[in-house]
């Protein structure tokens, strides 16, 4: 539940800090006052979408801070599965707005992704505002409703596992089908191309070795005449080694009497064997080289074959013309086996359908009994708040199988005898949808483990003994291990509140200013006489106001 809101520099609240108990709290204030901003903060707090103009004017960022205890509500995981510290007496939520616009977010003073954020908080607070009543019209919230107060949930989830696989594949068969349709109107084209291939027999590697072979093939005679004149200087009549023996004779014959001499004579000796040595591979290499016309002739025009073929292709290399040799096999391949690929993928696809109409008609028997409850339970809750003739009724009927199964859900209505149930959205008043979704909120929030509830005007369009007993039910709602909060303008509902806060604005030198405090036993007997009855508080008012608080204690 909440425990304290920190709101500072946001739109015209300077800095507020508040703290909050279990149970059922009200908030009061006038119009304009600054309800609205403080639902505001909290929606930014919990993940909703930050605006700039949100910060003060003048400041150069707003700070919302939320502490919670999460310690009775199972939510341990959650701060596993993201690497958070938990803390289930004291959570910390905090979302930080600068001036331009950029925000922080922050779970126990760790930095986190504002999608984490959202996630978390919509495990720890549902604000229910008058718009939430257009839910009604959406068959999704509907069907969500009758979900969860199902017995069994495991249905579900497998469900939902099952329908995204019987997507998955329908999605592949029908692009196998495309690629067997495209492939088949390419298929004398892909078999040309293939064969050109085939028969052309690139190996990998073979056009580095066509190109040396080319390149010293068409220089030959340069190459032949420089391995001549090596050859030569090397081991001719008056060459390095012929010269080199000499040096060594000279030196070996003044050995005796230089020993010196030796030494250097070795090193000759040495230098002369790998001269020598070098010579025999200069005319080894001589002999090698040849010039023979038709090799050459043979070898370019194997290069361009392999020039062309990897220009038609857009490549710069053999290796990658067999690689589009053997996609183009592997494409014929799939045409030749098109029908069996066809069927195999048709089958599974059968098979996954039936299974997801197996589980689905699973969810219907669970949805029906859960209808029956829905239909039960709502005719008695409305009874009290107005509707004694109130009939109620879940429309199950069936689909094309979809993401929840294969039911269209439809909640009917009638608020007396003499009209025809419809839709709720088309017949039912705003006060009556108002009554219709409270009381669906205290229906489910026993099966959904929510620590924070905060209605927003909920009490639009009813006064009297149906705000008694609209107040009544968010009274039992708060004595659940949950805290609920209601932002109302009717004293009776205003006076159930276990807490009691008042929103005010003031004005100051920097302009307007919201404030929000926690009224005492004799300042809430003022503000619920004031809104008995209006700025000019009588006696009676303030009589009527005692005589409402008593009753509730």
């Amino acid at each position: 539940m909440l425990k304290r809101l920190y709101i500072k520099n946001f739109t015209l609240i300077d800095e507020l800090d508040i703290t909050f108990d279990a149970g059922f709290s009200v908030i009061t204030g006038e119009t304009g006052a600054g309800k609205s901003i403080i639902l505001g903060a909290i929606g930014m707090l919990l993940g909703q979408r930050a605006d700039a103009k949100s910060v003060k004017s003048g400041r150069e960022r707003c700070v919302i801070e939320a502490h919670f205890d999460l310690s009775r509500y199972g939510l341990a995981p959650f701060f596993e599965d993201n690497d958070l510290d938990y803390d289930g007496n004291d959570t910390i939520l905090r979302r930080e707005l600068n001036a331009s616009g950029k925000s922080r977010a922050f779970i126990n003073d760790r930095p986190v992704a504002l999608g984490t954020l959202r996630e978390l908080g919509d495990q720890l607070m549902d604000i229910h505002s008058q718009h939430q009543n257009l839910l009604l019209k959406k068959e999704d919230f509907q069907l969500g409703v009758v979900d969860i107060l199902t017995t069994d949930k495991k249905p579900l989830q497998e469900y939902r596992s099952l329908y995204g696989e019987y997507q998955k594949a329908a999605k592949e068969l029908e692009e196998l089908r495309d690629n067997i349709s495209q492939r088949l109107d390419n298929e004398d084209f892909l078999r040309y191309q293939l064969q050109e291939l085939q028969q052309a027999q690139f190996t990998d590697g073979e056009q580095e070795e066509l190109e040396r072979t080319s390149e010293t093939m068409t220089h030959a005679e340069d190459i032949k005449s420089g391995l001549y004149q090596a050859s030569q200087l090397l081991d001719g009549d008056d060459g390095i080694l012929q010269r080199l023996r000499s040096v060594a004779h000279a030196l070996h014959a003044i050995e005796q009497v230089f020993p010196p001499a030796a030494e250097l004579a070795e090193r000759v000796d040495s230098s002369h064997i790998e001269l020598k040595d070098i010579a025999g591979e200069v005319d080894s290499h001589t002999e090698d080289v040849d010039f023979d016309p038709q090799e050459l002739e043979r070898v370019n025009e194997r290069l361009d074959l392999i020039y062309h073929m990897e220009k038609k292709h857009h490549v710069e290399d053999i290796a990658s013309l067999l690689q589009i040799q053997s996609r183009l096999e592997e494409q014929l391949n799939r045409i030749d086996h098109s029908d069996e690929l066809l069927k195999e993928q048709e089958e599974k696809v059968a098979e996954l359908k039936t299974r997801c109409e197996s589980v689905a008609w699973q969810l219907t028997t669970l949805r029906v009994e859960a209808a029956h409850q829905v239909e039960h339970e709502m005719c008695e809750r409305l009874v009290p708040l107005g509707m004694p003739h109130v009939r109620f009724k879940v429309s199950m009927e069936e689909k094309a199988l979809g993401p929840d199964g294969k039911d269209k859900i439809s909640f009917l209505f009638s608020a007396n005898t003499s009209t025809p149930m419809q839709p709720i959205s088309q017949v039912a008043s705003g006060g009556e949808i108002a009554r219709v979704m409270l009381s669906l909120k205290a229906m489910i929030s026993g099966a959904v483990k929510l620590p924070t509830i905060i209605f927003d005007e909920i009490d639009t369009g009813v006064s009297g003994k149906i705000a008694e007993q609209m107040a009544r039910i968010m009274h039992e709602m708060g004595q659940q291990e949950r805290q609920v909060i209601s932002i109302t303008h009717l004293p009776q509902i205003a006076a159930s509140g276990t807490h009691h806060y008042k929103v005010y604005k003031e004005e100051g030198e920097q302009g307007t200013i919201s404030h929000m405090k926690r009224l005492t036993d004799d300042e809430r007997v003022g503000e619920i006489a004031q809104m008995l009855s209006g700025n000019d508080v009588s006696d009676a008012a303030l009589n009527n106001a005692k005589e409402l608080l008593r009753g509730k204690k």
